[in-house]
């Protein structure tokens, strides 16, 4: 199967789901994971009409993304891997959605960074729902004050949660958590779901899907 095929097999799949889940397609982003790839691969998925992109790595993103959005400038590029704070001035200049933050210290820098800037970014906080030591994220029972504080004291535009479920567990009750957290939390988006669970994500609410592997293939 080829890119085009690929990703209108992806695309079909997300509006069945969202369609069976009483659900509008449209209201499913398909965030195609680019990281790994190069600007050859990724061009295909531009032509086909594919706007929204995830980086996980600033550097790796700088070397391909600037380049690419000159051609094509309506592009939305994503950054959905950890960020640290010495590279959040690259990020604030290249991204236009911030998926992980998830400190204070990077969510003061961020607000310092766009108001140097000028650029009015988005962004999520990432939730660890499954309390994994080794992920980044934030524990569940501090997301309502962390949101506040981004949003009242930093005045960061903060519009969902994202999560990333453990690799060996059932993805369902860690999205309906960042379901209920999302409620809790004042926020309407949802970042949930990716390759192997995308369509589980969609039927508990997701509203934007990060899928790579299954579009791009394997890296």
């Amino acid at each position: 199967m080829d890119i085009e095929a690929r990703l209108a097999d992806i695309k079909q799949r997300i509006a069945t789901t969202a369609e069976k889940a009483g659900r509008k397609p449209g209201d499913v982003t398909l965030v195609a994971v680019s990281k790994t790839f190069d600007g050859d691969a990724i061009q295909p998925v531009i032509d086909c009409g594919q706007r929204v992109f995830g980086e996980n790595r600033v550097q790796e993103a700088q070397g391909k993304w600037p380049a690419l959005k000159d051609k094509t400038p309506n592009i939305e590029l994503h950054l959905i891997g950890p960020l640290q704070s010495n590279k959040a001035a690259d990020a604030v200049a290249l991204f236009d959605v911030i998926e992980s933050v998830d400190r204070e210290k990077i969510a003061r820098v961020l607000a310092e960074e766009c108001a140097k800037q000028g650029r009015a970014l988005r962004f999520y906080v990432q939730v660890n729902t499954g309390l994994e030591p080794q992920k980044a994220g934030l524990d569940p029972r501090e997301a309502k004050a962390f949101v506040d504080l981004c949003c009242n004291e930093l005045k960061l535009s903060v519009e969902g949660l994202m999560c990333i479920p453990p690799a060996d567990e059932n993805p369902g009750p860690h999205f309906a958590l960042l379901a209920k957290l999302a409620k809790e939390c004042g926020v309407e988006k949802l970042s949930m779901g990716m390759s192997g669970d995308f369509e589980t994500a969609i039927e508990f609410g997701a509203t934007s899907v990060r899928v790579g592997s299954a579009l791009f293939g394997a890296r």
